[in-house]
């Protein structure tokens, strides 16, 4: 018995990656409650493992009386005499129980409970690792697919991440390396839960943090982004340093930074806009790629209307609105787009 159960601490050990202490305390806890069942539930079975051969020694704590009247708490003075010549009424003794008395349905009820244990702590350690890791990017393995969920395994945890937070254009398969960002972390009766997410702003904003070094020093700043997942992005940029261009600082040597993003993000659109606190420059350079020749603003009602030439009013709305869309949300102002034509128009009849 003592070479499975070193066998079964081993394995443990190894897979699990839990000290030989930690594991032979819970194997200790979990067949005193296999003993204590097959006993009757007395609370004076004690267990000792040697930690070396793994022997398992089980004794009962008894009190020394002149006249036993409860054999499972009790031992006579007489008995003990034979066996203990230092103990007196009064005193307690170990008493060994048969080994035999044991039995392999004791053994299986412990392997079950202390499996459940490990189970208890590995999740415990799970939750306590990512919990304070929501907003990080994770890198991890496409396990399965299953009730509209892909499962990825990142480090030993398996984290969910929705059909619906995965972008148009990704097509993950088993054995898939994915990127993803952490947006849920909770604890449930059952196991901690992991979310992550291809679709959320946030995740554009991880991928240039690290892709960026200007940006994890605090040098550059995302100040806004605004984004229709899997087809544009636009993030407003500024720069704590003069020195640093925060568009550059983006796009890197050869575009090699922004690329990276976009290659991440199946090729999504990344407009990089220089933030301003001057809201007609701010939004002009939000309707990018669109060149837009004025802009006027009604600052109590956050309003713009920007005017453009006749051939870039189609670019400056976008298709089915997309532009102009998200420049109104990087920017948070509403913005009308038109066009020089209806702005001369609509001049006309303020005229007339």
């Amino acid at each position: 018995m003592g070479k499975e159960l070193k066998f079964l601490v081993e394995q443990i050990m190894r897979e699990k990656g839990i000290t030989k202490d930690a594991v032979i305390e819970l194997l200790e806890t979990a067949l005193i409650s296999a003993i204590r069942k097959k006993y009757g539930n007395r609370s004076s079975i004690r267990i000792k493992i040697d930690p070396q051969t793994f022997d398992i020694n089980i004794f009962e704590i008894k009190k020394v009386v002149e006249e036993v009247k409860d054999p499972a708490s009790e031992i006579s003075i007489q008995e003990v005499q034979q066996k203990y010549t230092d103990k007196g009424i009064g005193d307690t003794v170990e008493v060994p129980l048969s080994i035999q008395d044991f039995g392999r349905i004791a053994v299986t009820t412990a392997k079950q409970v202390l499996f459940q244990k490990i189970r208890e702590i590995e999740r415990f350690l799970i939750y306590e690792e990512f919990k304070d890791k929501v907003g990080n990017i994770v890198s991890g393995t496409v396990l399965r697919k299953e009730k509209g969920n892909f499962y990825i395994l990142v480090g030993k945890a398996e984290a969910i991440l929705p059909e619906k937070e995965v972008l148009p254009q990704d097509n993950l398969k088993r054995g898939d390396i994915v990127k993803a960002y952490i947006f849920e972390v909770k604890q449930t009766s059952k196991e901690p839960v992991i979310k992550l997410s291809r679709t959320h702003p946030n995740f554009v904003i991880g991928l240039f943090s690290l892709e960026v070094p200007e940006i994890q020093d605090g040098i550059v700043q995302i100040k806004s982004i605004a984004r229709d997942p899997g087809e544009r992005t636009k993030i407003a940029v500024a720069s704590r340093d003069p020195s640093v261009d925060p568009i550059g600082a983006c796009v890197g040597m050869k575009g090699t930074r922004v690329q990276a993003v976009v290659r991440e993000l199946k090729g999504e659109r990344i407009d990089i806009i220089p933030y301003s606190d001057d809201p007609s420059f701010f939004i002009a350079k939000a309707l990018t790629p669109a060149t837009v020749l004025k802009v006027g603003i009604n600052e109590k009602e956050k309003t713009a209307v920007v005017v453009v030439e006749n051939d870039q009013l189609s670019l400056a709305i976008g298709k089915k609105g997309q532009n102009v869309r998200l420049a109104s949300k990087l920017t948070g102002w509403s913005i009308d787009v038109l066009s020089e034509s209806e702005y001369a128009q609509m001049k006309t009849k303020e005229n007339e």
